[in-house]
């Protein structure tokens, strides 16, 4: 073999082993990421984790009712008109951590970043290459993004300027169980211990959940109507068989406090929701079922 030929031998395996690293970074930005690699992203310590996967939901009746709120909003308006994003064709999935210090946002669906860093740049922002961020509606609130994948977005409302970079971290744990479910709340037991920002009427119930170690709540579309699935993971078998017992009590307690008013149970509101459980123990799991009425959940996203 003469030296010119090695020379374009060696060229042509240079330009091979870029290539096959530029394709390997893209492939890498663009494949999907699950539920649960999403899930041990965001901070979960003391955390409410909200997930709603709108792909899912557009085939059932809770996309309308979701949708009929944001998009009379004229600032959402204006963001849709400058970005050329909207939420109810382009967004696909969010998983969102309340933590205690600020909002983490995992979202995924097809965004155009030339208009989104445009935006950032008329609202006074600041962009660095692909991470962006921008002062919210109070100087305590600030906004920062940036493209984990070309189909996924960071974003964080928080103190912090740069608290979406928080999300470049991965949790060694395992992977969490996710229920099979469009749409699905994480309640972790500090939550549920303290009682705080609990809708009244619920206190009740999540003293009887002072001893689990996981507690989830998904929505789901059963027929014409829709369900609250809860299941909670307890230290043994013992809690799990007292906290059912537990929970049944305190429903049954609900409904007489009711009947001794001369009320009924109104499923437009909490207390038909709530006088409708039903749960039962196995091992160390309890599992609980609620039918949700539509004019609950129109109530509920109307602030009523």
């Amino acid at each position: 073999m003469t030296p010119k030929t090695r020379a374009w031998l060696l060229i042509l395996l240079i330009f091979a082993l870029c290539g096959l690293t530029l394709w390997g970074a893209i492939w890498y930005r663009s494949r999907a990421l699950s539920a649960a690699a999403m899930l041990k992203r965001l901070p979960t310590d003391d955390a409410v984790v909200l997930y709603i996967d709108f792909s899912r939901l557009r085939s059932t009746d809770l996309a309308q009712l979701f949708g009929s709120k944001a998009g009379e909003d004229p600032e959402y308006q204006d963001f849709v008109r400058k970005t050329d994003f909207d939420y109810k064709q382009d967004l696909d999935a969010a998983m969102i951590s309340f933590a205690p210090k600020g909002k983490y946002m995992l979202l995924k669906g097809r965004f155009d970043w030339k208009s989104l860093k445009s935006y950032v740049l008329s609202s006074e922002g600041k962009c660095n290459n692909s991470f962006c961020k921008l002062t919210g509606s109070s100087p305590e609130k600030r906004i920062s993004f940036f493209p984990m994948r070309s189909n996924l977005m960071a974003m964080a409302v928080s103190d912090d300027d740069v608290a979406a970079l928080r999300m470049n971290d991965v949790d060694a744990r395992p992977d969490a169980e996710i229920p099979n479910a469009p749409l699905w709340l994480s309640i972790p037991p500090s939550v549920v211990k303290s009682g705080q920002s609990l809708p009244p009427g619920t206190q009740m119930f999540a003293r009887s959940l002072e001893r689990a170690q996981a507690v989830t709540l998904a929505i789901v579309q059963e027929g014409d109507h829709f369900v609250a699935k809860l299941n909670v993971r307890c230290a043994s078998v013992t809690d799990a068989t007292a906290l059912a017992a537990d929970l049944t009590r305190t429903t049954g307690l609900l409904r007489e406090m009711i009947e001794r008013e001369h009320q009924k149970a109104n499923p437009a509101d909490l207390s038909g929701f709530l006088t409708s459980g039903a749960f039962r123990s196995e091992g160390a799991r309890v599992s609980g079922y609620w039918r949700i009425a539509r004019a609950l959940i129109e109530n509920l996203l109307g602030g009523s």
